[in-house]
């Protein structure tokens, strides 16, 4: 079915190449739908289409080589040109800047799985050429176009279990879900994380994650985890910056404006997928007999909002807040210059904002989000467009 679903910057994108001269950037974790996206756009239109495979070791060669005259040999004659998995090029960045500037009429849309290397080539040669979009395992906004609530309310326990990827879809049994799922977890490690972040021990980082696993929704020491796994806590910040960028995981810092009160120096660290952290610690029990569930959910909930968010264009700094006496608010966010805080709860209870949460910022307001308002939370309004950075 992952084909069947519209995803939401498939049009945006679309556009982009078709009405302007710049180069379009689709980065995501491996197996997020990027190729299947790009060729979808590339058959879109009359425009004539190539589609170019980085990971072909003749196209490494050709376009490393800087060779103008021979990359046009590739590429002359088609209007849109993709670069499928770009950080397996050397110098990729290199050529699309001379390519640029020497006014080559194609468009360009060029993916990676990791934004590790070619932002790292690109921050210098392709600024103010880009067009920069990240594509994310199927999101609760683009399946609300499609189904009803009551029926995204039937695909609710599975996916808090194993999470949302393109290639689940389709396979019939748990079984062969797991299966994918264990798989994709070694891809994530070993072929981005791994080479393109040059660490040369794969048990270290795995044991890192599987800590971190363990650790979602609590704030993380880098101290600890360090004693844990036998690293500096450098190291393992460094780790987890690298796994940021191959779209493993992602941090949130304490919100605060009294240091005194206020936890602002510590993290939490979430996964974007719940079936990659069930991966990593082998746990795929059904959602009615996980002891983990208040885990599950915050982690379901902080990356389905982080993904809607990006594909709406609302650009909302977030955080989570809490004090040193025990006050504590799941997720904050600020919207046009006022604090929206939020309370994740499994039952339908009623709950009230902390006394100091209102005391420190009586214009903010607060907001339970339970089984029977997650949707509001994750999904809104439909998006009207999708997030872009230069």
């Amino acid at each position: 079915m992952s084909y069947e679903i519209p995803r939401i910057l498939e049009e945006v994108i679309l556009r982009r190449l078709e009405t302007e001269r710049r180069i379009v950037l689709l980065y995501g974790p491996r197996q997020s739908g990027k190729t299947t996206l790009a060729r979808k756009i590339l058959s879109m239109g009359a425009k004539k289409s190539l589609y170019v495979n980085g990971e072909d070791p003749r196209v490494q060669e050709l376009w490393a080589s800087l060779d103008l005259g021979r990359i046009k040999g590739q590429i002359g004659g088609f209007e849109r040109v993709c670069i499928d998995e770009a950080q397996r090029i050397p110098d990729v960045a290199r050529a699309l800047k001379l390519l640029f500037d020497e006014e080559h009429p194609a468009s360009f849309l060029v993916t990676g799985s990791s934004s590790l290397d070619i932002a790292r080539r690109s921050s210098e040669a392709l600024t103010g050429r880009t067009w920069t979009y990240t594509l994310y395992p199927i999101s609760f906004v683009e399946l609300a176009g499609l189904r009803t609530p009551f029926e995204l309310e039937g695909l609710l326990p599975e996916s808090l279990v194993l999470g949302m990827y393109p290639g689940l879809v389709g396979l019939a049994s748990k079984a062969d879900k797991i299966a994918h799922l264990e798989e994709l977890s070694s891809a994530y490690l070993y072929k981005d994380v791994l080479e393109l972040g040059g660490i040369r021990n794969p048990r270290k980082l795995r044991d890192l994650l599987r800590l971190l696993a363990y650790q979602v929704g609590s704030e993380v020491s880098y101290q600890e985890l360090g004693r844990q796994t036998a690293m500096s806590a450098d190291t393992v910040i460094s780790y987890i910056d690298l796994l940021e960028k191959a779209f493993v995981v992602f941090k949130l810092g304490g919100y605060g404006k009294n240091l005194r009160k206020e936890v602002t120096k510590k993290d939490k660290v979430y996964f974007f997928d719940n079936g990659i952290r069930n991966a990593l610690i082998d746990d795929f029990k059904d959602w009615e007999l996980r002891a983990d569930k208040g885990a599950l959910w915050e982690n379901f909930l902080v990356s389905e909002r982080r993904k809607a968010n990006e594909y709406s264009g609302r650009r909302r700094p977030s955080w989570f807040w809490r004090t040193h006496t025990g006050a504590e608010l799941d997720y904050v966010e600020e919207f046009e210059g006022r604090l929206l805080g939020f309370e994740f709860k499994l039952s339908k209870k009623a709950s009230k904002a902390p006394s100091p949460w209102l005391a420190a910022y009586p214009d903010a307001c607060f907001t339970a989000v339970s089984h029977d308002s997650y949707l509001e939370f994750i999904v809104g309004s439909p998006p009207a467009a999708a997030q872009t950075r230069e």
